[in-house]
């Protein structure tokens, strides 16, 4: 659904591509309801895109290119640059870093990594948070969080560990059937050659000390090798460059890594919370 607010703050992206598309449909001699009918939407979808009071979904974007591109590409270059657009604008920068990494080290302490999240849980995770948002830029979110996870299919393949606290796998998200398919979609994660997925127990304070107790990180690896960390507190955010700094959290990831439970370990944990496994 359309909302009136997204005139004002809609991106450069958006209004971009709202731009070339009205002019190309216009150079067509087509209506809003004409453009919509070939491309599989409404006309008033088309004036919601149009006018920026909806930015296109990424299917939107590939029958545009289909249908308008002409072989340009313009429509499909625009997929990523729209996608940004959406994500809220603390989490911008991290989203391109993260598109492009050669290597990531998270740590979650409060819920499933963002990456892992199955549609279903991040739904009930967004749309349950506080403030509450409108119903359509839940869904706006849960999309741009989905499309997230072509990382793990992306050619040149990135590596990518998360240690997981266990009170994340236990702490009820929507309901035990959303629950329980995102801990069996972690454990498929978990079996990727190129994801290491580890559980810090819930105990693991009681025999040596808690190192991830100043809550998670995400640690980045650039194509260029360079080593950033970012933080997220409170829907706040903190990219990281500083050399000695980044050092120091690097260290004390691997400090948790090593407090965890091996891959094996952690997988049987996921599987048993699963109801996979006796």
């Amino acid at each position: 659904m359309a909302r009136a607010e997204n005139k004002e703050t809609a991106g450069p992206a958006t209004r971009l591509v709202a731009n070339v598309a009205r002019n190309m449909r216009v150079q067509k001699g087509w209506t809003q309801e004409q453009l919509g009918s070939e491309i599989g939407f409404t006309g008033a979808a088309v004036s919601a895109m149009e006018t920026c009071a909806q930015p296109a979904s990424d299917q939107m974007l590939v029958e545009l290119e289909r249908v308008l591109g002409g072989g340009t590409g313009i429509f499909e270059e625009a997929r990523t640059h729209v996608r940004l657009d959406k994500y809220p604008a603390q989490f911008k920068n991290y989203a391109l870093l993260e598109q492009k990494a050669v290597g990531l080290s998270l740590y979650a302490t409060l819920v499933v990594h963002g990456l892992f999240q199955t549609e279903e849980y991040a739904r009930a995770l967004i749309g349950g948070g506080y403030p509450p948002l409108p119903e359509e830029r839940v869904e706006e979110l849960v999309e741009v969080r989905m499309v997230r996870r072509a990382l793990f299919e992306r050619e040149p393949v990135a590596l990518i560990e998360l240690v997981l606290e266990e009170s994340v796998l236990r702490r009820g998200i929507g309901s035990p059937e959303v629950m329980r398919g995102q801990l069996v979609h972690l454990a498929e994660c978990a079996r990727r050659r190129n994801v290491t997925l580890q559980v810090l127990p819930l105990d693991c304070g009681f025999s040596s000390e808690h190192a991830g107790d100043r809550g998670g990180m995400n640690l980045i690896e650039t194509p260029e090798h360079d080593r950033l960390v970012y933080l997220e507190p409170q829907d706040e955010s903190l990219l990281i460059s500083d050399p000695a700094k980044v050092s120091t959290y690097t260290q004390r990831y691997a400090k948790i890594r090593a407090q965890a439970l091996g891959p094996r370990e952690s997988l049987d944990l996921i599987e048993r919370l699963a109801g996979d496994r006796q």
